[in-house]
């Protein structure tokens, strides 16, 4: 399993320090580094930054959102941000949410799964082939995309729902999934997304887990906090659907904590049923978040290529 940290929306600190947290990752032995996309900074924009400043990591967004990015634009970006990695770029997108589509960018969310089966129709062709002639509902393009120094890069989709599934084992090269625990990515996604890809003479899928995580004595204050900072997502429909599914009443339930042995046996558990990258969002508890937060990172290295 690879492990990576999870630097959320690029807006909580200033270009120049997300960009040294990186180098210092990469330094540390992480394999992998990933940002979110919605109420900050453009993150692409910093991945191709960090890019010029390592040379082993790998780089990836989860995710980015596609409604408000036709996939002709995204696959231009996405390609210009792979060039300037040399090829470290892992592309995740995903259709976000209702409230935020409807209510942030006035657009309408009707049919998401139709809707990420037509992008993906449009911006795949463009990263692997160069070229695209597709006639859709939603999507009608044709036209071609050359960026030197550009190399086909994994396309991630926040695949939870059968229907996204498919999609994610069928043409895409994996999902990323977030609050979704591990009795679920056992008995759902991980069965679902693989027998769609092999149905589909694919690959085996990437499954990428996302779950909160905190390294602590007090494992009830854990979940107490987590309960707390991740609040919004147990409102929201597509991981509500999750938690249900987990049994569990809300984020505090899959959040990833205890002290340094319990962490590691959930990490190894969720290794064990099939996810093959864990992103750590790291959350901190107590009176030092400093310390907190080192506390946990420091597990978090020591089980690098171990897992």
């Amino acid at each position: 399993m690879k492990i990576g940290l999870m630097h959320g929306d690029a807006g909580s600190f200033t270009i120049q320090e997300q960009i040294q947290q990186i180098v210092d990752e990469e330094k540390d032995g992480f394999e992998t580094a990933w940002w979110g996309q919605i109420f900050g900074g453009d993150s692409m924009t910093v991945i191709a930054l960090a890019g010029q400043r390592t040379s082993k990591i790998e780089l990836g967004t989860s995710v980015i959102p596609t409604y408000p990015r036709h996939p002709f634009v995204m696959a231009q970006q996405a390609m210009t941000v792979q060039a300037a990695c040399n090829g470290r770029f892992t592309l995740g997108i995903g259709p976000s949410h209702q409230p935020v589509v409807e209510t942030m960018w006035g657009m309408s969310y009707e049919k998401p799964a139709r809707h990420i089966r037509e992008y993906l129709a449009v911006l795949l062709p463009l990263l692997r082939e160069g070229r695209v002639q597709f006639s859709g509902e939603v999507y009608k393009t044709m036209g071609g995309i050359a960026v030197a120094g550009a190399t086909p890069m994994p396309v991630l989709i926040s695949a939870l729902a059968p229907v996204m599934l498919k999609l994610a084992g069928t043409v895409a090269d994996g999902t990323i999934t977030w609050m979704t625990g591990p009795k679920t990515i056992e008995t759902h996604v991980v069965p679902s997304i693989t027998k769609a890809a092999s149905e589909a003479g694919r690959p085996a899928p990437r499954v990428v887990v996302g779950l909160p995580i905190c390294v602590t004595d007090d494992a009830a204050a854990a979940k107490e906090a987590a309960g707390k900072y991740f609040a919004m997502y147990g409102g929201l429909t597509n991981y509500r659907r999750m938690l249900d599914k987990e049994g569990a009443a809300g984020p505090a339930d899959v959040a990833v904590v205890g002290n340094e042995a319990a962490v590691e046996q959930q990490i190894r558990d969720l290794a064990s049923v099939g996810a093959t990258d864990m992103i750590a969002p790291i959350f901190p508890i107590g009176d030092d978040p400093a310390a907190s937060i080192a506390r946990t990172r420091a597990l978090l290295k020591s089980l690098i290529g171990k897992v």
